[in-house]
């Protein structure tokens, strides 16, 4: 990110990724254990989402009238 407004969430997703592959942990080829873990964090609440969780989030932007084609 190169605005300072970005570096919040940047540290924050980082972070939470550090608690499943520790700095220098090789990533693993295991698309089920990344999966997995993309999983856990899209199930976090975010305070910045007022507390619903980003999969909660994204369902509701797919059925809003934003994302209405018509």
């Amino acid at each position: 990110p190169h605005s300072p407004w970005q570096r919040g969430t940047n540290e924050s997703t980082n972070r939470w990724i550090r608690e499943y592959l520790p700095r220098g942990t090789v990533i693993p080829n295991d698309h089920e254990h990344l999966n997995a873990i993309a999983d856990r964090l899209n199930n976090r609440p975010r305070r910045i989402l007022a507390y619903k969780k980003p999969k909660e989030v994204f369902a509701e932007l797919l059925t809003s009238q934003i994302a209405s084609t018509t």
